[in-house]
């Protein structure tokens, strides 16, 4: 329970809410997030096209020019492919309005894609230290210059399709894509500069080593990527929102007692829901309390969606351990 310094955790709750109220954010929040994925769509379509295509062209030189780097990095473009491509899908599904059945929406789809690219770059790496570790036991000669050629062209659709990501949407589900292409783009450096190495050198061990030390990066980045899409299907407080401040400040607001039975989770990268039972001092100036409670949440924590309900001073409450006391209140 918050009064302003307390906490307890129960069961989620329905509320009673100012239903208005609640359409009008519902409204401006879809219209919101319609917009931004529709922007991320486009891109996501536009960026799979890219990296497909290039993809064939080096799978085809690097496989002629007998390099392992460039074969994984073709791999790894055609794995971004798909990974961009299902991105793609999970934007416009997330774009579809809700329905009877599905009352959230389909936000929770690209939580989905997020975690089917993280767990496929975690693959691809495994796949790649393996093929690194043939390779260095049984070194095969490498075509430096034609390595060097098509690693170059490949770091700059590499380049152009990051960039394009960059500029879209910041969400879960294009993060997760963009990760894809980062790790390829290291790809094609490391693979380019695999190539000028043994064309000046003659030294093939640096192909493999390389593929593992770019493999590394993308375990890391991928791990990271994984947690926060199963937070997210689990119905976590989303990582950049600590309960304990929502609470507190919701214990602020003039005319509200205490705050308890505080949940907020996500049903999409970008939709924040809430809910909470607010102890009020005069059930009269309910509308008012209610009105001040979500500008506060919109304005502090950017939640669009919540669903409060009020209760009197002389409601009995239900702590942590089980133990029902009478409600405290600020004083």
């Amino acid at each position: 329970m918050y009064k302003r310094q307390r906490l307890t955790s129960t069961a989620a709750s329905a509320g009673v809410h100012d239903h208005d109220h609640d359409h009008d954010h519902d409204h401006e929040d879809r219209h919101h997030h319609h917009h931004h994925g529709d922007s991320a769509g486009r891109i996501l379509w536009l960026a799979t096209g890219l990296t497909l295509a290039y993809a064939g062209v080096e799978a085809g030189v690097g496989w002629w020019a007998g390099s392992l780097a460039l074969v994984a990095d073709a791999g790894h473009m055609v794995n971004d492919a798909a990974a961009l491509g299902l991105a793609a899908v999970a934007a416009w599904l997330a774009r579809r309005p809700a329905s009877a059945r599905h009352s959230y929406g389909f936000g929770r789809a690209e939580f989905l894609a997020a975690l089917v690219n993280s767990l496929a770059l975690l693959i691809l790496v495994l796949w790649l230290a393996v093929s690194a570790i043939r390779r260095l036991h049984d070194p095969q000669p490498v075509l430096g210059e034609a390595v060097s050629l098509a690693a170059a062209v490949g770091l700059g659709i590499n380049l152009l399709v990051a960039w394009l990501l960059g500029h879209g949407a910041h969400n879960l589900n294009t993060r997760a894509a963009l990760l894809h292409v980062l790790g390829d783009l290291l790809g094609s450096v490391a693979a380019l500069l695999s190539g000028v190495i043994i064309a000046f050198t003659g030294w093939t061990p640096v192909d493999p080593l390389l593929s593992l030390g770019i493999g590394a990066l993308i375990v890391m980045s991928s791990l990271r990527l994984l947690r926060e899409a199963l937070h997210g299907l689990m119905e976590g407080t989303p990582l950049a929102l600590a309960p304990e401040t929502v609470g507190r400040a919701l214990a602020t607001v003039p005319g509200v007692a205490s705050v308890h039975d505080l949940h907020i989770w996500s049903v999409g990268p970008e939709r924040i829901m809430l809910t909470a039972h607010l102890v009020v001092r005069d059930l009269r100036q309910w509308e008012a309390v209610l009105d001040a409670c979500h500008a506060l949440l919109v304005a502090q924590f950017a939640i669009q969606h919540a669903t409060l309900q009020p209760e009197p001073m002389t409601r009995t409450v239900r702590w942590l351990t089980d133990r029902p006391v009478g409600a405290t209140h600020k004083p």
